[in-house]
């Protein structure tokens, strides 16, 4: 949370934006989502671009990695960093590999 003297910087910092806006509170009660008004606005095919998810789909939950933290010596840290991209994929192989070699995963 901002102190006040810094809440006071940036009230200043608004005041003097000339570009900010105040927005009366029924202005803003009319607004809707760009989703919601894109196709009106530029037509179907250019609004279902725009608003089209980016990047990979989601997996399944049962198939989605988890996030952990985990506590490693640094220098196997920077091992696997200075293999470049992908060093995580590889840490997780690694790990899989093992794992599957001491028999603590269930056969798939």
């Amino acid at each position: 949370m901002p102190t006040p003297a810094e809440d006071a910087a940036i009230a200043r910092g608004i005041a003097a934006d000339p570009d900010a806006v105040s927005l009366p509170t029924e202005q803003i009660k009319r607004m809707r989502p760009a989703r919601e008004v894109l196709e009106q606005v530029i037509g179907k095919e250019k609004a279902d671009a725009l608003v089209k998810r980016r990047g990979r789909p989601a997996k399944p939950a049962g198939e989605r990695k988890v996030n952990q933290t985990l506590r490693i010596d640094p220098d196997v840290l920077e091992a696997y960093k200075a293999t470049g991209s992908g060093w995580q994929t590889l840490m997780n192989d690694a790990l899989r590999d093992y794992a599957k070699s001491h028999r603590m995963l269930p056969r798939r």
